[in-house]
């Protein structure tokens, strides 16, 4: 038996803003620069009002209007976010509220990045092999938006809000071959929000803005990213990751028909493929025009590159996640 990706569907909220608007609003940053190093030009942001939920119940109303299969075929619900609409319940709750599922369909959060896509698939197939779901509805949505200072150049050029969900089933001769996936608790520092959880709880003082060493503002409040440590560190451990994967399994990076790496950055990409050797017509990138969707930009850049051909089923794929945590994770499936 293994665990396969039967489909997926997006969603992204109405409102973008270009790499012109930033210019538009902060004269002073050097926007084409920023624009080339980064490979982001344009991102969708959430309305004032609009949570992850209101993205995520969008691309699952999607999901089960294209789908062969109605939501009483589903079985569990699972829902990745790392900005969910209340401290309790989880956003899989509101969903199985508002689908109106059975009460035997089990549902549950769980809170991780940009690794989020690897680590859900490895959870989905526990929980199929054992004999808890035939169907589970993955979602991965987030609104990094609202955590983010706007004239924090660091992350405001880098992210975008977006929804995806995904039908995740099981089948004897397709899908999931091997996963690996990895962590790095000490590095936690590296991109993370210190204010708003028990620890820290918000305050006069957690929302006043400082200036960091390179100039960008934000409060304990908003996320705080070490670009240049989280890109080091995935430069060094992630193409370790892959090739102790491919070993495992006896393959050869040459015998992938397609590599689904998270969008991070064209900076990250880039060095991914350098490390590796890979060949770069195997390697898809959509964040010229969704930006770095956290854990949803995995399925988002599946689900692009398939509509553009450039994926087809019974491709050998790779799949590699890696961010907030800091955590990381790569797979081989049949797609």
């Amino acid at each position: 038996m293994s665990v396969y990706i039967r489909q997926i569907e997006y969603y992204l909220p109405d409102r973008i803003i270009t790499n012109d608007d930033l210019q538009a609003i902060h004269p002073e940053w050097d926007i084409q620069k920023i624009g080339e190093k980064s490979g982001v030009f344009k991102r969708h942001i959430a309305a004032e009002q609009e949570t992850a939920f209101d993205l995520a119940r969008n691309a699952v109303e999607k999901l089960l209007l294209n789908a062969k299969l109605s939501k009483d075929d589903i079985q569990g619900i699972l829902f990745c976010t790392q900005s969910p609409d209340y401290i309790m319940p989880s956003n899989a709750f509101l969903i199985h509220k508002h689908f109106g599922f059975a009460n035997n369909v089990w549902a549950f959060d769980f809170n991780l990045a940009c690794s989020g896509y690897v680590f859900g698939l490895s959870i989905a197939r526990g929980m199929m092999e054992t004999h808890l779901a035939e169907n589970i509805l993955f979602i991965n949505a987030d609104t990094y938006s609202k955590f983010i200072h706007p004239n924090d150049r660091s992350t405001q050029v880098l992210f975008g809000d977006a929804a995806a969900a995904s039908i995740i089933s099981k089948e004897d001769n397709r899908g999931i071959i091997d996963i690996s996936l990895a962590s790095s608790g000490k590095d936690y520092e590296s991109f993370y929000i210190p204010a708003g959880g028990c620890r820290l709880p918000k305050s006069e003082r957690t929302a006043e803005i400082v200036s960091d060493h390179s100039g960008n503002l934000k409060s304990a409040e908003n996320i705080q990213m070490n670009g240049f440590a989280v890109w080091q560190f995935i430069s060094r451990v992630v193409p370790v990751q892959i090739i102790d994967l491919l070993r495992k399994n006896k393959l050869e990076l040459s015998d992938i028909d397609f590599f689904g790496f998270h969008q991070a950055s064209k900076l990250t990409l880039d060095s991914l493929v350098k490390a590796l050797k890979i060949d770069p017509n195997k390697v898809y990138t959509n964040m010229d025009r969704v930006g770095n969707t956290v854990s949803a930009s995995i399925p988002i850049a599946l689900k692009d590159a398939e509509l553009e051909g450039k994926l087809k089923r019974g491709d050998l794929v790779l799949l590699s996640g890696f961010g907030v945590g800091l955590s990381y994770g790569s797979l081989i499936m049949k797609y």
